[in-house]
Protein backbone atom coordinates (compact mmCIF):
# COMPACT_ATOMS: atom_id res chain seq x y z
CA UNK A 1 0.00 0.00 0.00
CA UNK A 2 2.55 2.18 0.79
CA UNK A 3 4.47 1.68 -2.46
CA UNK A 4 1.67 2.65 -4.12
CA UNK A 5 1.18 6.08 -2.44
CA UNK A 6 4.67 6.83 -3.63
CA UNK A 7 4.07 6.69 -7.21
CA UNK A 8 2.84 10.09 -8.55
CA UNK A 9 -0.94 9.73 -9.08
CA UNK A 10 -2.43 10.25 -12.36
CA UNK A 11 -3.80 13.30 -13.50
CA UNK A 12 -7.06 13.06 -13.44
CA UNK A 13 -7.05 11.60 -9.66
CA UNK A 14 -4.96 14.63 -8.25
CA UNK A 15 -6.55 17.42 -10.74
CA UNK A 16 -10.20 15.91 -9.62
CA UNK A 17 -9.10 16.47 -5.84
CA UNK A 18 -7.92 19.93 -6.47
CA UNK A 19 -10.94 20.40 -8.50
CA UNK A 20 -13.00 19.40 -5.40
CA UNK A 21 -11.54 21.81 -3.01
CA UNK A 22 -13.41 24.90 -5.07
CA UNK A 23 -16.83 23.53 -4.24
CA UNK A 24 -16.04 22.17 -1.22
CA UNK A 25 -14.56 25.75 0.22
CA UNK A 26 -17.87 27.41 -1.03
CA UNK A 27 -20.48 24.79 0.56
CA UNK A 28 -18.74 24.86 3.95
CA UNK A 29 -18.25 28.33 4.83
CA UNK A 30 -18.18 30.34 1.35
CA UNK A 31 -14.41 30.39 1.49
CA UNK A 32 -12.37 31.13 -1.72
CA UNK A 33 -9.58 29.26 -2.71
CA UNK A 34 -5.90 31.19 -2.70
CA UNK A 35 -2.58 31.00 -1.36
CA UNK A 36 -1.14 34.24 -1.89
CA UNK A 37 -3.42 36.02 0.40
CA UNK A 38 -2.47 34.05 3.58
CA UNK A 39 1.16 35.97 3.78
CA UNK A 40 -0.85 39.43 3.99
CA UNK A 41 -3.06 37.61 6.65
CA UNK A 42 -0.09 36.52 8.76
CA UNK A 43 1.58 40.18 8.13
CA UNK A 44 -1.67 41.64 9.53
CA UNK A 45 -1.30 39.48 12.41
CA UNK A 46 1.82 39.52 13.60
CA UNK A 47 2.52 43.60 12.58
CA UNK A 48 0.90 46.37 14.40
CA UNK A 49 0.91 49.44 13.42
CA UNK A 50 -1.07 51.70 10.97
CA UNK A 51 -0.52 50.19 7.57
CA UNK A 52 -3.65 50.80 5.88
CA UNK A 53 -2.74 47.59 3.67
CA UNK A 54 -2.76 45.52 6.54
CA UNK A 55 -5.75 47.17 8.51
CA UNK A 56 -8.52 44.55 8.45
CA UNK A 57 -10.17 41.72 10.47
CA UNK A 58 -7.36 39.20 9.38
CA UNK A 59 -9.23 37.03 11.92
CA UNK A 60 -12.28 36.05 9.88
CA UNK A 61 -9.10 34.32 7.13
CA UNK A 62 -7.41 32.20 10.22
CA UNK A 63 -8.44 29.44 8.15
CA UNK A 64 -6.25 29.99 5.29
CA UNK A 65 -2.87 29.95 8.18
CA UNK A 66 -4.35 26.69 8.78
CA UNK A 67 -5.00 25.79 5.30
CA UNK A 68 -1.16 27.15 4.54
CA UNK A 69 0.19 25.25 7.56
CA UNK A 70 -1.39 21.96 6.51
CA UNK A 71 0.35 22.40 3.32
CA UNK A 72 3.53 22.67 4.82
CA UNK A 73 3.08 19.76 6.98
CA UNK A 74 1.80 17.74 4.42
CA UNK A 75 4.80 18.96 1.90
CA UNK A 76 7.26 17.86 4.87
CA UNK A 77 5.88 14.09 5.02
CA UNK A 78 5.53 13.46 1.41
CA UNK A 79 9.23 14.73 0.88
CA UNK A 80 10.43 12.88 3.64
CA UNK A 81 8.10 9.80 4.16
CA UNK A 82 6.73 9.69 0.77
CA UNK A 83 8.80 10.08 -1.51
CA UNK A 84 9.98 7.96 -4.21
CA UNK A 85 13.48 6.63 -3.90
CA UNK A 86 14.29 6.00 -7.18
CA UNK A 87 16.23 8.50 -9.80
CA UNK A 88 14.28 10.82 -11.57
CA UNK A 89 13.71 9.37 -15.43
CA UNK A 90 14.29 11.80 -18.35
CA UNK A 91 13.99 11.07 -21.71
CA UNK A 92 17.35 10.61 -23.17
CA UNK A 93 16.96 14.14 -25.60
CA UNK A 94 15.87 16.24 -22.68
CA UNK A 95 18.89 14.95 -20.43
CA UNK A 96 21.37 15.91 -23.54
CA UNK A 97 19.58 19.14 -24.07
CA UNK A 98 20.28 19.58 -19.93
CA UNK A 99 23.77 18.45 -19.99
CA UNK A 100 24.57 21.33 -23.06
CA UNK A 101 23.18 23.85 -20.05
CA UNK A 102 25.44 22.55 -17.76
CA UNK A 103 22.99 20.45 -16.04
CA UNK A 104 23.55 16.88 -15.41
CA UNK A 105 21.97 16.32 -12.14
CA UNK A 106 19.06 14.51 -12.77
CA UNK A 107 18.81 12.42 -9.78
CA UNK A 108 16.24 14.73 -7.85
CA UNK A 109 13.68 17.15 -9.10
CA UNK A 110 15.97 20.13 -8.04
CA UNK A 111 19.00 19.30 -9.76
CA UNK A 112 22.05 20.84 -7.62
CA UNK A 113 23.58 22.66 -10.64
CA UNK A 114 20.93 25.38 -9.87
CA UNK A 115 19.55 24.54 -6.21
CA UNK A 116 21.76 24.47 -3.72
CA UNK A 117 23.73 27.13 -1.07
CA UNK A 118 26.97 27.39 -3.53
CA UNK A 119 24.41 28.62 -6.90
CA UNK A 120 22.79 30.84 -4.50
CA UNK A 121 25.79 32.88 -4.55
CA UNK A 122 26.35 33.04 -8.05
CA UNK A 123 24.65 35.39 -10.60
CA UNK A 124 22.88 32.71 -11.84
CA UNK A 125 21.54 32.13 -8.64
CA UNK A 126 20.97 35.70 -7.48
CA UNK A 127 18.79 35.72 -10.61
CA UNK A 128 16.82 32.64 -10.39
CA UNK A 129 15.98 33.06 -6.28
CA UNK A 130 16.36 36.84 -5.56
CA UNK A 131 15.48 38.79 -8.85
CA UNK A 132 12.66 35.84 -9.91
CA UNK A 133 11.41 35.47 -6.38
CA UNK A 134 10.80 39.40 -6.07
CA UNK A 135 8.95 38.82 -9.63
CA UNK A 136 6.75 35.99 -8.38
CA UNK A 137 5.69 37.94 -5.23
CA UNK A 138 5.54 41.25 -7.14
CA UNK A 139 3.00 39.38 -9.84
CA UNK A 140 1.41 37.86 -7.30
CA UNK A 141 0.26 40.98 -6.18
CA UNK A 142 0.19 43.01 -9.01
CA UNK A 143 -2.49 39.93 -10.57
CA UNK A 144 -4.58 40.24 -7.64
CA UNK A 145 -3.55 36.79 -6.59
CA UNK A 146 -1.63 33.82 -7.89
CA UNK A 147 -2.30 30.99 -9.77
CA UNK A 148 -3.86 28.46 -7.79
CA UNK A 149 -6.13 31.66 -6.66
CA UNK A 150 -7.43 32.67 -10.36
CA UNK A 151 -6.33 29.43 -12.20
CA UNK A 152 -8.53 27.17 -10.02
CA UNK A 153 -10.54 29.19 -7.83
CA UNK A 154 -11.23 32.41 -9.92
CA UNK A 155 -11.95 30.46 -13.22
CA UNK A 156 -14.43 27.96 -11.57
CA UNK A 157 -15.94 31.75 -10.56
CA UNK A 158 -16.41 32.62 -13.97
CA UNK A 159 -14.39 35.14 -13.54
CA UNK A 160 -12.84 37.95 -16.19
CA UNK A 161 -10.44 38.77 -14.22
CA UNK A 162 -9.32 35.24 -13.42
CA UNK A 163 -8.93 34.57 -17.11
CA UNK A 164 -6.84 37.05 -18.17
CA UNK A 165 -4.46 36.33 -15.39
CA UNK A 166 -4.37 32.61 -15.99
CA UNK A 167 -3.89 33.41 -20.09
CA UNK A 168 -1.04 35.86 -18.72
CA UNK A 169 0.43 33.61 -16.34
CA UNK A 170 0.81 30.80 -19.13
CA UNK A 171 2.12 33.09 -21.84
CA UNK A 172 4.61 34.26 -19.24
CA UNK A 173 5.36 31.09 -18.70
CA UNK A 174 5.66 29.94 -22.21
CA UNK A 175 7.93 32.58 -22.35
CA UNK A 176 10.08 32.33 -19.68
CA UNK A 177 10.58 28.70 -21.02
CA UNK A 178 11.59 28.95 -24.17
CA UNK A 179 13.57 32.20 -24.63
CA UNK A 180 14.71 33.10 -21.51
CA UNK A 181 15.59 30.43 -19.06
CA UNK A 182 17.76 28.42 -21.78
CA UNK A 183 19.77 32.10 -21.82
CA UNK A 184 20.25 32.30 -17.64
CA UNK A 185 21.42 28.36 -17.94
CA UNK A 186 24.08 29.58 -19.47
CA UNK A 187 25.35 32.13 -17.29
Amino acid sequence: MLEAIKQPWPWYVAGALIGLTVPYLLLVGNKTFGISSSLRHLCAACIPGDVKFFKYDWKKEVWNLFFVGGITVGAFIAGHFLSNPDPIVLAEPTQAYLATKGITDTSSLQPSEIFSWEQLFTLRGFIFFVVGGFLVGFGTRYAGGCTSGHAIMGLSALQWPSLVATIMFMIGGIVMTWFILPYLLTL
